[in-house]
């Protein structure tokens, strides 16, 4: 009888279950970004939640909860009810750097998150503030060896994919430079076209109009191929540094225990609106590659590129917290 019990009552669990998917979502729906309005998770997150919001017939708000590169955001929805309900917009930062780089985090990325879907890829460019005399990496490079720690590198964030794309870039080159971080992609990049820095390794969909209208100047994108939003711009083999590569994710995650049937209608319906044509459009002019997923290729990328920069990050004794 007990055999019989249990039985019946994994089948009404189930058929629970079931229902609860089959009426999802039946109220508004959270995306929580980790950063400031005006960043590249931002140019994905908005016209994403527009895309959903027509496809499941309910509202998706864009929720910005910057904060610490990222790991303020992701702390809330890791602590929010697993219904489908509250949502991570995911990046490399929080999900596989900050892991690195902290000793405490209101997280755990491994056990506390189920991933849907990553959504889109993009390398980082390093761009130049106009008035800096260097036309070129190797020029570049020359100028910080003859006045090291002069220069200012902007981030968004200490641990960040910039910040630790100029660490890599110090070591490779051979050079001392300044590491000046802010407090998300958006303010960095408004101080470097101001001049109160000279150089940053910004993520692609963040700088790439500056960059067309001639406000940044850029040396080179942290990939092996150049890229179609601006093709005149190096690889970084081209530019003489075929290790500085940096390839980021955003994708979309909810908390862990999501019901999996509510984890598949997501992957489906952030697979379809990513892929629409119009907004793949929009992803290309900014220099971001639509790359969705299933839920366990998006958790594969995220552990391979956790391994990558842990290793990174112990070599180079970067610490966020001290």
């Amino acid at each position: 009888m007990s055999a019989r019990r249990f039985l019946l009552a994994a089948l009404l669990l189930a058929a629970t279950a079931c229902a609860w998917a089959q009426s999802y979502p039946s109220k508004p729906i959270r995306l929580i970004v980790p950063f400031p309005p005006g960043g590249p998770a931002d140019a994905i997150a908005r016209p994403l939640a527009q895309k959903l919001n027509e496809s499941l017939g309910q509202p998706v708000v864009v929720d910005n909860r910057a904060g610490a590169t990222g790991t303020l955001g992701a702390g809330l929805v890791a602590k929010a009810p697993a219904d489908g309900y509250t949502l991570l917009l995911g990046t490399s930062n929080e999900l596989t750097m900050s892991p690195g780089l902290y000793d405490k985090l209101p997280y755990d990325p491994t056990t506390d998150f189920t991933p849907i879907s990553n959504v889109i890829l993009f390398p980082n460019i390093l761009v130049l503030h106009p008035a800096l005399p260097a036309k070129s990496t190797a020029q570049l490079i020359a100028l910080a060896r003859r006045s090291p720690g002069q220069l200012n590198f902007a981030t968004s964030g200490i641990g960040s994919t910039n910040h630790l794309s100029a660490e890599l870039f110090k070591s490779l080159a051979k050079v001392s430079v300044n590491c000046v971080p802010y407090k998300g992609a958006g303010p960095a990049v408004t101080d470097l076209i101001a001049g109160h820095v000279e150089a940053m390794f910004a993520t692609m969909p963040s700088v790439v109009s500056f960059v067309k209208a001639g406000k940044l100047n850029a040396l080179f994108v942290t990939d092996q191929r150049r890229w179609s939003a601006l093709p005149e711009v190096p690889s970084a083999k081209e530019a003489g540094v075929p290790a500085l590569t940096v390839i980021t994710f955003n994708g979309v995650l909810a908390p862990a225990a999501t019901p999996p049937a509510i984890v598949a209608r997501l992957n489906a319906e952030i697979v379809a609106a990513a892929n629409a044509h119009d907004l793949k459009e929009r992803m290309a002019a900014q220099a971001a590659d639509i790359a969705t997923t299933t839920p366990e290729e998006f958790a594969a990328i995220i552990r391979r590129d956790f391994a990558q920069w842990s290793k990174l990050i112990r070599q180079a004794g970067i610490r966020a917290d001290g």
